[in-house]
């Protein structure tokens, strides 16, 4: 009985211990996970009804994340608006982690969300405005574009510091991170996430999206159409050699989130043309 009360203790407390004991007050509190429980239920229950009742959404491939282990996995996915995705994908965490396949159902997982996961997002996306600081707390490694917004130059590797702290942010959790940087579709993807993937040997979990564009606006906070069908498949993780050039993994990457040229050659898609 003993034994008990001091395990839920030590679960209890690991809510309130901090991953970093660094940096601003708002970077300390977005690393308390009982802050983030309570941002996550706050941002689930205004977000689940757009993403259930008011669109469609269609979850498949859950049995690929059901058993990955509580760190050092990273899930690439094409990215269509800054934070509906994300939302999306911290709901469906969630609920794998209160058992659910496939779905979200009734949304009490709210009630204890699943925060070992953060989200790498640009920096001056993140500084917008007050909703988009709000949403950095919620898990955001907060990274620097290394290429001019619209330049046709080859995406190039992250900062030093950048690297450092996501691969800080492996050792404890999952990350998700978009490789190509832009809500544009079949944009070439960057260098850094090979790197990264080279550097710490993450389990490399593929995800692809779609319907976002459709259902909200660039940002992803606002509807622009109704009863759109939203679809996220996540795929078996990747077979990667950590030692192949870091151009030869980033390719295994595109293709297999169906953002390479092979897939834009594959004929008419479906894909809007949206702003960078």
């Amino acid at each position: 009985m003993c034994r008990a009360k001091i395990s839920k203790f030590r679960t209890f407390e690991k809510d309130f211990r901090p991953i970093h004991h660094h940096g601003s007050i708002a970077e300390r509190l977005k690393n308390i996970r009982i802050f983030r429980k309570i941002l996550y239920a706050f941002v689930g229950v205004f977000s689940y009804p757009a993403l259930v009742w008011i669109n469609r959404l269609k979850i498949s491939g859950t049995d690929n994340i059901k058993h990955l282990p509580k760190s050092n996995v990273l899930f690439v996915s094409n990215h269509q608006t800054y934070f509906a995705d994300v939302i999306t994908f911290l709901h469906i965490f969630s609920a794998v982690k209160w058992g659910k396949k496939d779905r979200l159902g009734v949304p009490y997982y709210l009630l204890n969300s699943f925060t070992n996961v953060y989200y790498v997002a640009a920096a001056e996306t993140m500084k917008g405005n007050w909703l988009s600081r709000l949403f950095a707390m919620a898990g955001a490694l907060t990274v620097k574009r290394v290429w001019a917004p619209g330049s046709k130059e080859t995406r190039k590797g992250l900062e030093t510091s950048d690297t450092r702290k996501i691969t800080r942010a492996l050792q404890e959790n999952w990350i998700i991170t978009f490789p190509q940087g832009t809500t544009k579709p079949f944009a070439p993807g960057r260098k850094g996430t090979a790197v990264i993937i080279k550097m710490n040997k993450p389990i490399v979990v593929p995800v692809v999206i779609n319907g976002f564009w459709r259902a909200f606006n660039k940002k992803g906070l606002r509807l622009k159409k109704k009863n759109s069908l939203l679809s996220v498949t996540f795929k078996e993780p990747l077979a990667i050699d950590y030692d192949a050039p870091a151009e030869q993994i980033l390719k295994q990457i595109m293709d297999s989130i169906e953002q390479s040229k092979e897939h834009m050659m594959k004929g008419a898609h479906h894909w809007e043309k949206v702003q960078a």
